[in-house]
């Protein structure tokens, strides 16, 4: 079955507070929805990926970057789940997993049991039992409620593709609370899978620590660590950290020849265990001749966000003895900074020499080491 995604995140998010919708504020340096689109992105089953937001709002998916089919949302979540399915219409499924941005913590077990129950069913949901007591309740406390035949119902709810297409142009009941609602009421069969304690939706302030917890405990941080050295000769601009310097001799090499980058990019995929500068852009490949090592920067950044990680900080030493680093610092900073989506303080610039010894010493090349951390 051709499997797509469907991510709902269009809403105001209001009682969450902190001035932006809430499924663009970011828990572990990724916004809400950042993290749904990681999720699905990395599952080998999902095909094509659309989120629903707002008008206005598109340009706020720019920090993921995967290719996401966008699409602009409705007066009501309905409205917007039915914008999404007309989009992925356009390109074909077999079954599609509607998501709310708000949860945004989706393990691949969810989403590997939600598409063995659509083999036998229509629909499947995750769901968690109650746990606590449950009463009505009015001036006074009044009965419990069975909480026996209770769950909570959680997101991604997933369906055939054309069940749940047939549900939302039938629907004639009003405001839905979910789509599991709106195909039970069309006659489909929908039934439960084990849900996650981390699919919790964030909804009020106090939420957020919460999420920033639960994703502390769930990911490791790991190291990396990169070297490179690159020799000077004449007749070439020099590249380093990103920016170009004056010198009078640049770095020699087959792309622009960024010593500074080149270290930061093995100390990246060292750290999520993704092999070598070499083994992603080999020297040998004419299309990387003079290429801006810029693009192997956010290469590298690319597969840390598609594996779920966050690059939490970058150390770079530059070791040379000519040109002066000191008065380009901040530039480089800025410029790594960007280059991978993180906060110019994630991100640490420094010089040395050799003291005149060996060949940097003898102004005859130019050395970068870096060490990476990466939460994954």
């Amino acid at each position: 079955m051709q499997a797509a995604a469907l991510i709902v995140a269009a809403g105001k998010g209001e009682r969450a507070g902190g001035g932006v919708p809430k499924q663009f504020r970011k828990i572990g340096g990724r916004s809400l929805v950042a993290h749904a689109i990681a999720a699905f992105d990395r599952h080998p089953a999902i095909g094509p990926i659309a989120v629903v937001v707002a008008p206005g709002q598109e340009a706020a998916l720019a920090e993921y970057p995967r290719s996401v089919l966008i699409v602009t949302g409705g007066a009501e979540r309905q409205d917007s789940v039915a914008n999404g399915l007309a989009a992925l219409a356009a390109v074909g499924c077999d079954v599609v997993l509607i998501h709310d941005a708000a949860r945004p913590f989706l393990a691949a077990r969810v989403i590997d049991d939600l598409l063995i129950a659509l083999e036998r069913h229509d629909g499947a949901i995750p769901a968690l039992p109650v746990v606590d007591t449950l009463a009505r309740t009015g001036e006074t406390l009044g009965e419990t409620v069975d909480r026996a035949q209770l769950v909570r119902v959680q997101t991604p709810q997933a369906f055939r593709f054309a069940a749940i297409v047939e549900a939302h142009e039938t629907w004639a009941g009003g405001a839905a609370t979910d789509d599991a609602q709106m195909a039970r009421a069309a006659g489909f069969s929908v039934i439960t899978v084990a849900g996650d304690v981390m699919l919790e939706k964030i909804t009020h302030e106090a939420d957020f620590a919460a999420a920033e917890a639960r994703l502390a405990q769930a990911l490791v941080s790991r190291t990396g660590m990169g070297f490179d050295v690159h020799r000077l000769e004449d007749g070439r601009p020099l590249w380093l950290g990103g920016v170009q310097i004056p010198h009078h001799q640049g770095l020699a090499g087959h792309s622009d020849a960024d010593v500074a980058l080149h270290a930061i990019v093995d100390a990246l995929l060292g750290a999520i265990g993704a092999g070598d500068i070499g083994s992603h852009f080999p020297p040998t490949d004419p299309q990387w001749k003079g290429a801006d090592s810029a693009r192997f920067i956010t290469h590298a950044a690319d597969l840390i966000a598609q594996a779920g990680g966050i690059i939490d900080h970058v150390d770079l030493t530059i070791i040379c003895e000519a040109p002066k680093i000191g008065p380009h610092r901040e530039a480089m900073r800025e410029r790594i900074a960007a280059l991978l989506a993180v906060d110019p303080s994630r991100i640490s610039v420094k010089a040395t020499t050799t003291e005149r010894l060996g060949f940097t010493g003898r102004g005859e090349g130019i050395a970068a080491q870096a060490v990476a951390t990466v939460r994954s």
